[in-house]
């Protein structure tokens, strides 16, 4: 039997398609707002962290013993010291208790990506936050939304897959586990939160032009740090090949409108493949809220079966550092061990040549110099 084809009988389909839009309207719950909500409420657990943080580092640098305690969330900013955790875990089993929880966040995030994709830089990273809200600002001035041209695009993209290999491979490659031991357990690694919190206090004219600049690149190009730079979201999206569930679009529903492409903050071209295998998909959802017609596209581990609503996956991603943390809290892999005593004499020697980086050799220490 011939099947008719040319641009006449496309366009009657489109219509019929167009028709059966009208008939199957979209009107579910949409996803947005939830996920707005939890961002928001992660960015201010985040902010009440720092503030909680900057205190008991002030009331220690006042020598008075702190009336706060120190908020073992700060360690999420010490992604570098996580690593260099997990590969000694890896290779003799020992917990390290000087930044526990920062490698319990990373396995949380970890896990996300393996099972949710790239959640955490949608739902919960704060730099996604922020970097989605320069996005509504950049709307609010232009008309359109710039973005740069494909021969541009692609090799900038390689920028942060190459910062995450430096980093991969300076600590899975080049450390032995002597220097993994050293590192853990040197005055450095033990005050690199206090000295974090110092980056951005006592920030340096270098510093604050870095960051404002990209902030002004953030406005001008939006999510440019997200899309180019971030070597976490490099690491979140190879291991988000591995997720079962992905972006799946029902061709036969599709109307062919693109709105699923025009919303999609990662630029992938939603309308014209049946599966997001990409790297770059955050699982956002914001095409399936978008789109007008109901199951053309769902979060799915196959097109038609073992859909995972909305609300089912913002449950998720939540429920998933909610446990994480929980299980960490209640095997004391948490809170760490260093003692008021030990951070005030950490705190006032903290300029001493043993607490600076030197540049990546690790300085020689004595672990009981402290008491």
């Amino acid at each position: 039997m011939k099947i008719e084809t040319g641009p006449e009988v496309n366009k009657q389909r489109k219509f019929v398609r167009q028709k059966r839009y009208f008939r199957r309207r979209n009107t579910g719950h949409k996803i947005q707002p939830v996920r707005r909500m939890i961002q928001l409420s992660f960015f201010l657990i985040i902010l009440w962290i720092g503030f909680e943080f900057a205190r008991f580092v002030h009331q220690l640098e006042q020598g008075i013993v702190p009336t706060v305690s120190r908020p073992p969330g700060v360690e999420g900013f010490l992604p570098i010291s996580a690593l260099i955790s997990l590969k000694y875990w890896s290779l003799t089993g020992v917990f390290n208790t000087i930044h526990p929880s920062a490698l319990v966040l990373l396995l949380i995030i970890l896990v996300t990506a393996i099972f949710l994709k790239k959640g955490f830089c949608s739902w919960v990273c704060p730099v996604g936050f922020i970097s989605e809200l320069l996005t509504k600002l950049h709307k609010m001035v232009f008309d359109r939304q710039f973005k740069l041209a494909t021969w541009l695009d692609y090799p900038l993209r390689t920028l942060k897959y190459l910062l995450m290999l430096f980093f991969l491979f300076a600590v899975f490659v080049q450390m032995r586990l002597v220097d993994l031991h050293h590192f853990i357990y040197s005055p450095y690694n033990k005050i690199a939160d206090i000295k974090m919190l110092r980056f951005f206090t006592e920030m340096s004219s270098v510093t604050f032009w870095t960051l404002l600049i990209l902030v002004a690149f953030s406005f001008a190009i939006p999510y440019f740090w997200c899309r180019y730079l971030c070597p976490y979201g490099a690491l979140l999206g190879g291991l988000s090949f591995l997720s079962p569930f992905k972006i799946h679009r029902v061709k036969e529903n599709c109307i062919d409108c693109e709105k699923c492409s025009k919303i999609c903050p990662a630029k992938i071209k939603v309308h014209q493949v049946k599966q997001v295998w990409s790297d770059e998909c955050h699982a956002c959802l914001s095409c399936v809220d978008v789109c007008p017609v109901k199951d053309t596209l769902h979060f799915s581990a196959k097109e038609k079966q073992f859909k995972l609503p909305g609300k089912i996956y913002a449950f998720l991603i939540v429920f998933v550092f909610i446990l994480g943390i929980a299980i960490a809290r209640l095997g004391g892999f948490w809170q760490n061990e260093i003692s008021i005593k030990e951070y005030q004499y950490h705190i006032r020697h903290l300029n001493d040549p043993a607490y600076q980086h030197n540049r990546g050799q690790v300085p020689e220490y004595d672990e009981n110099s402290w008491k």
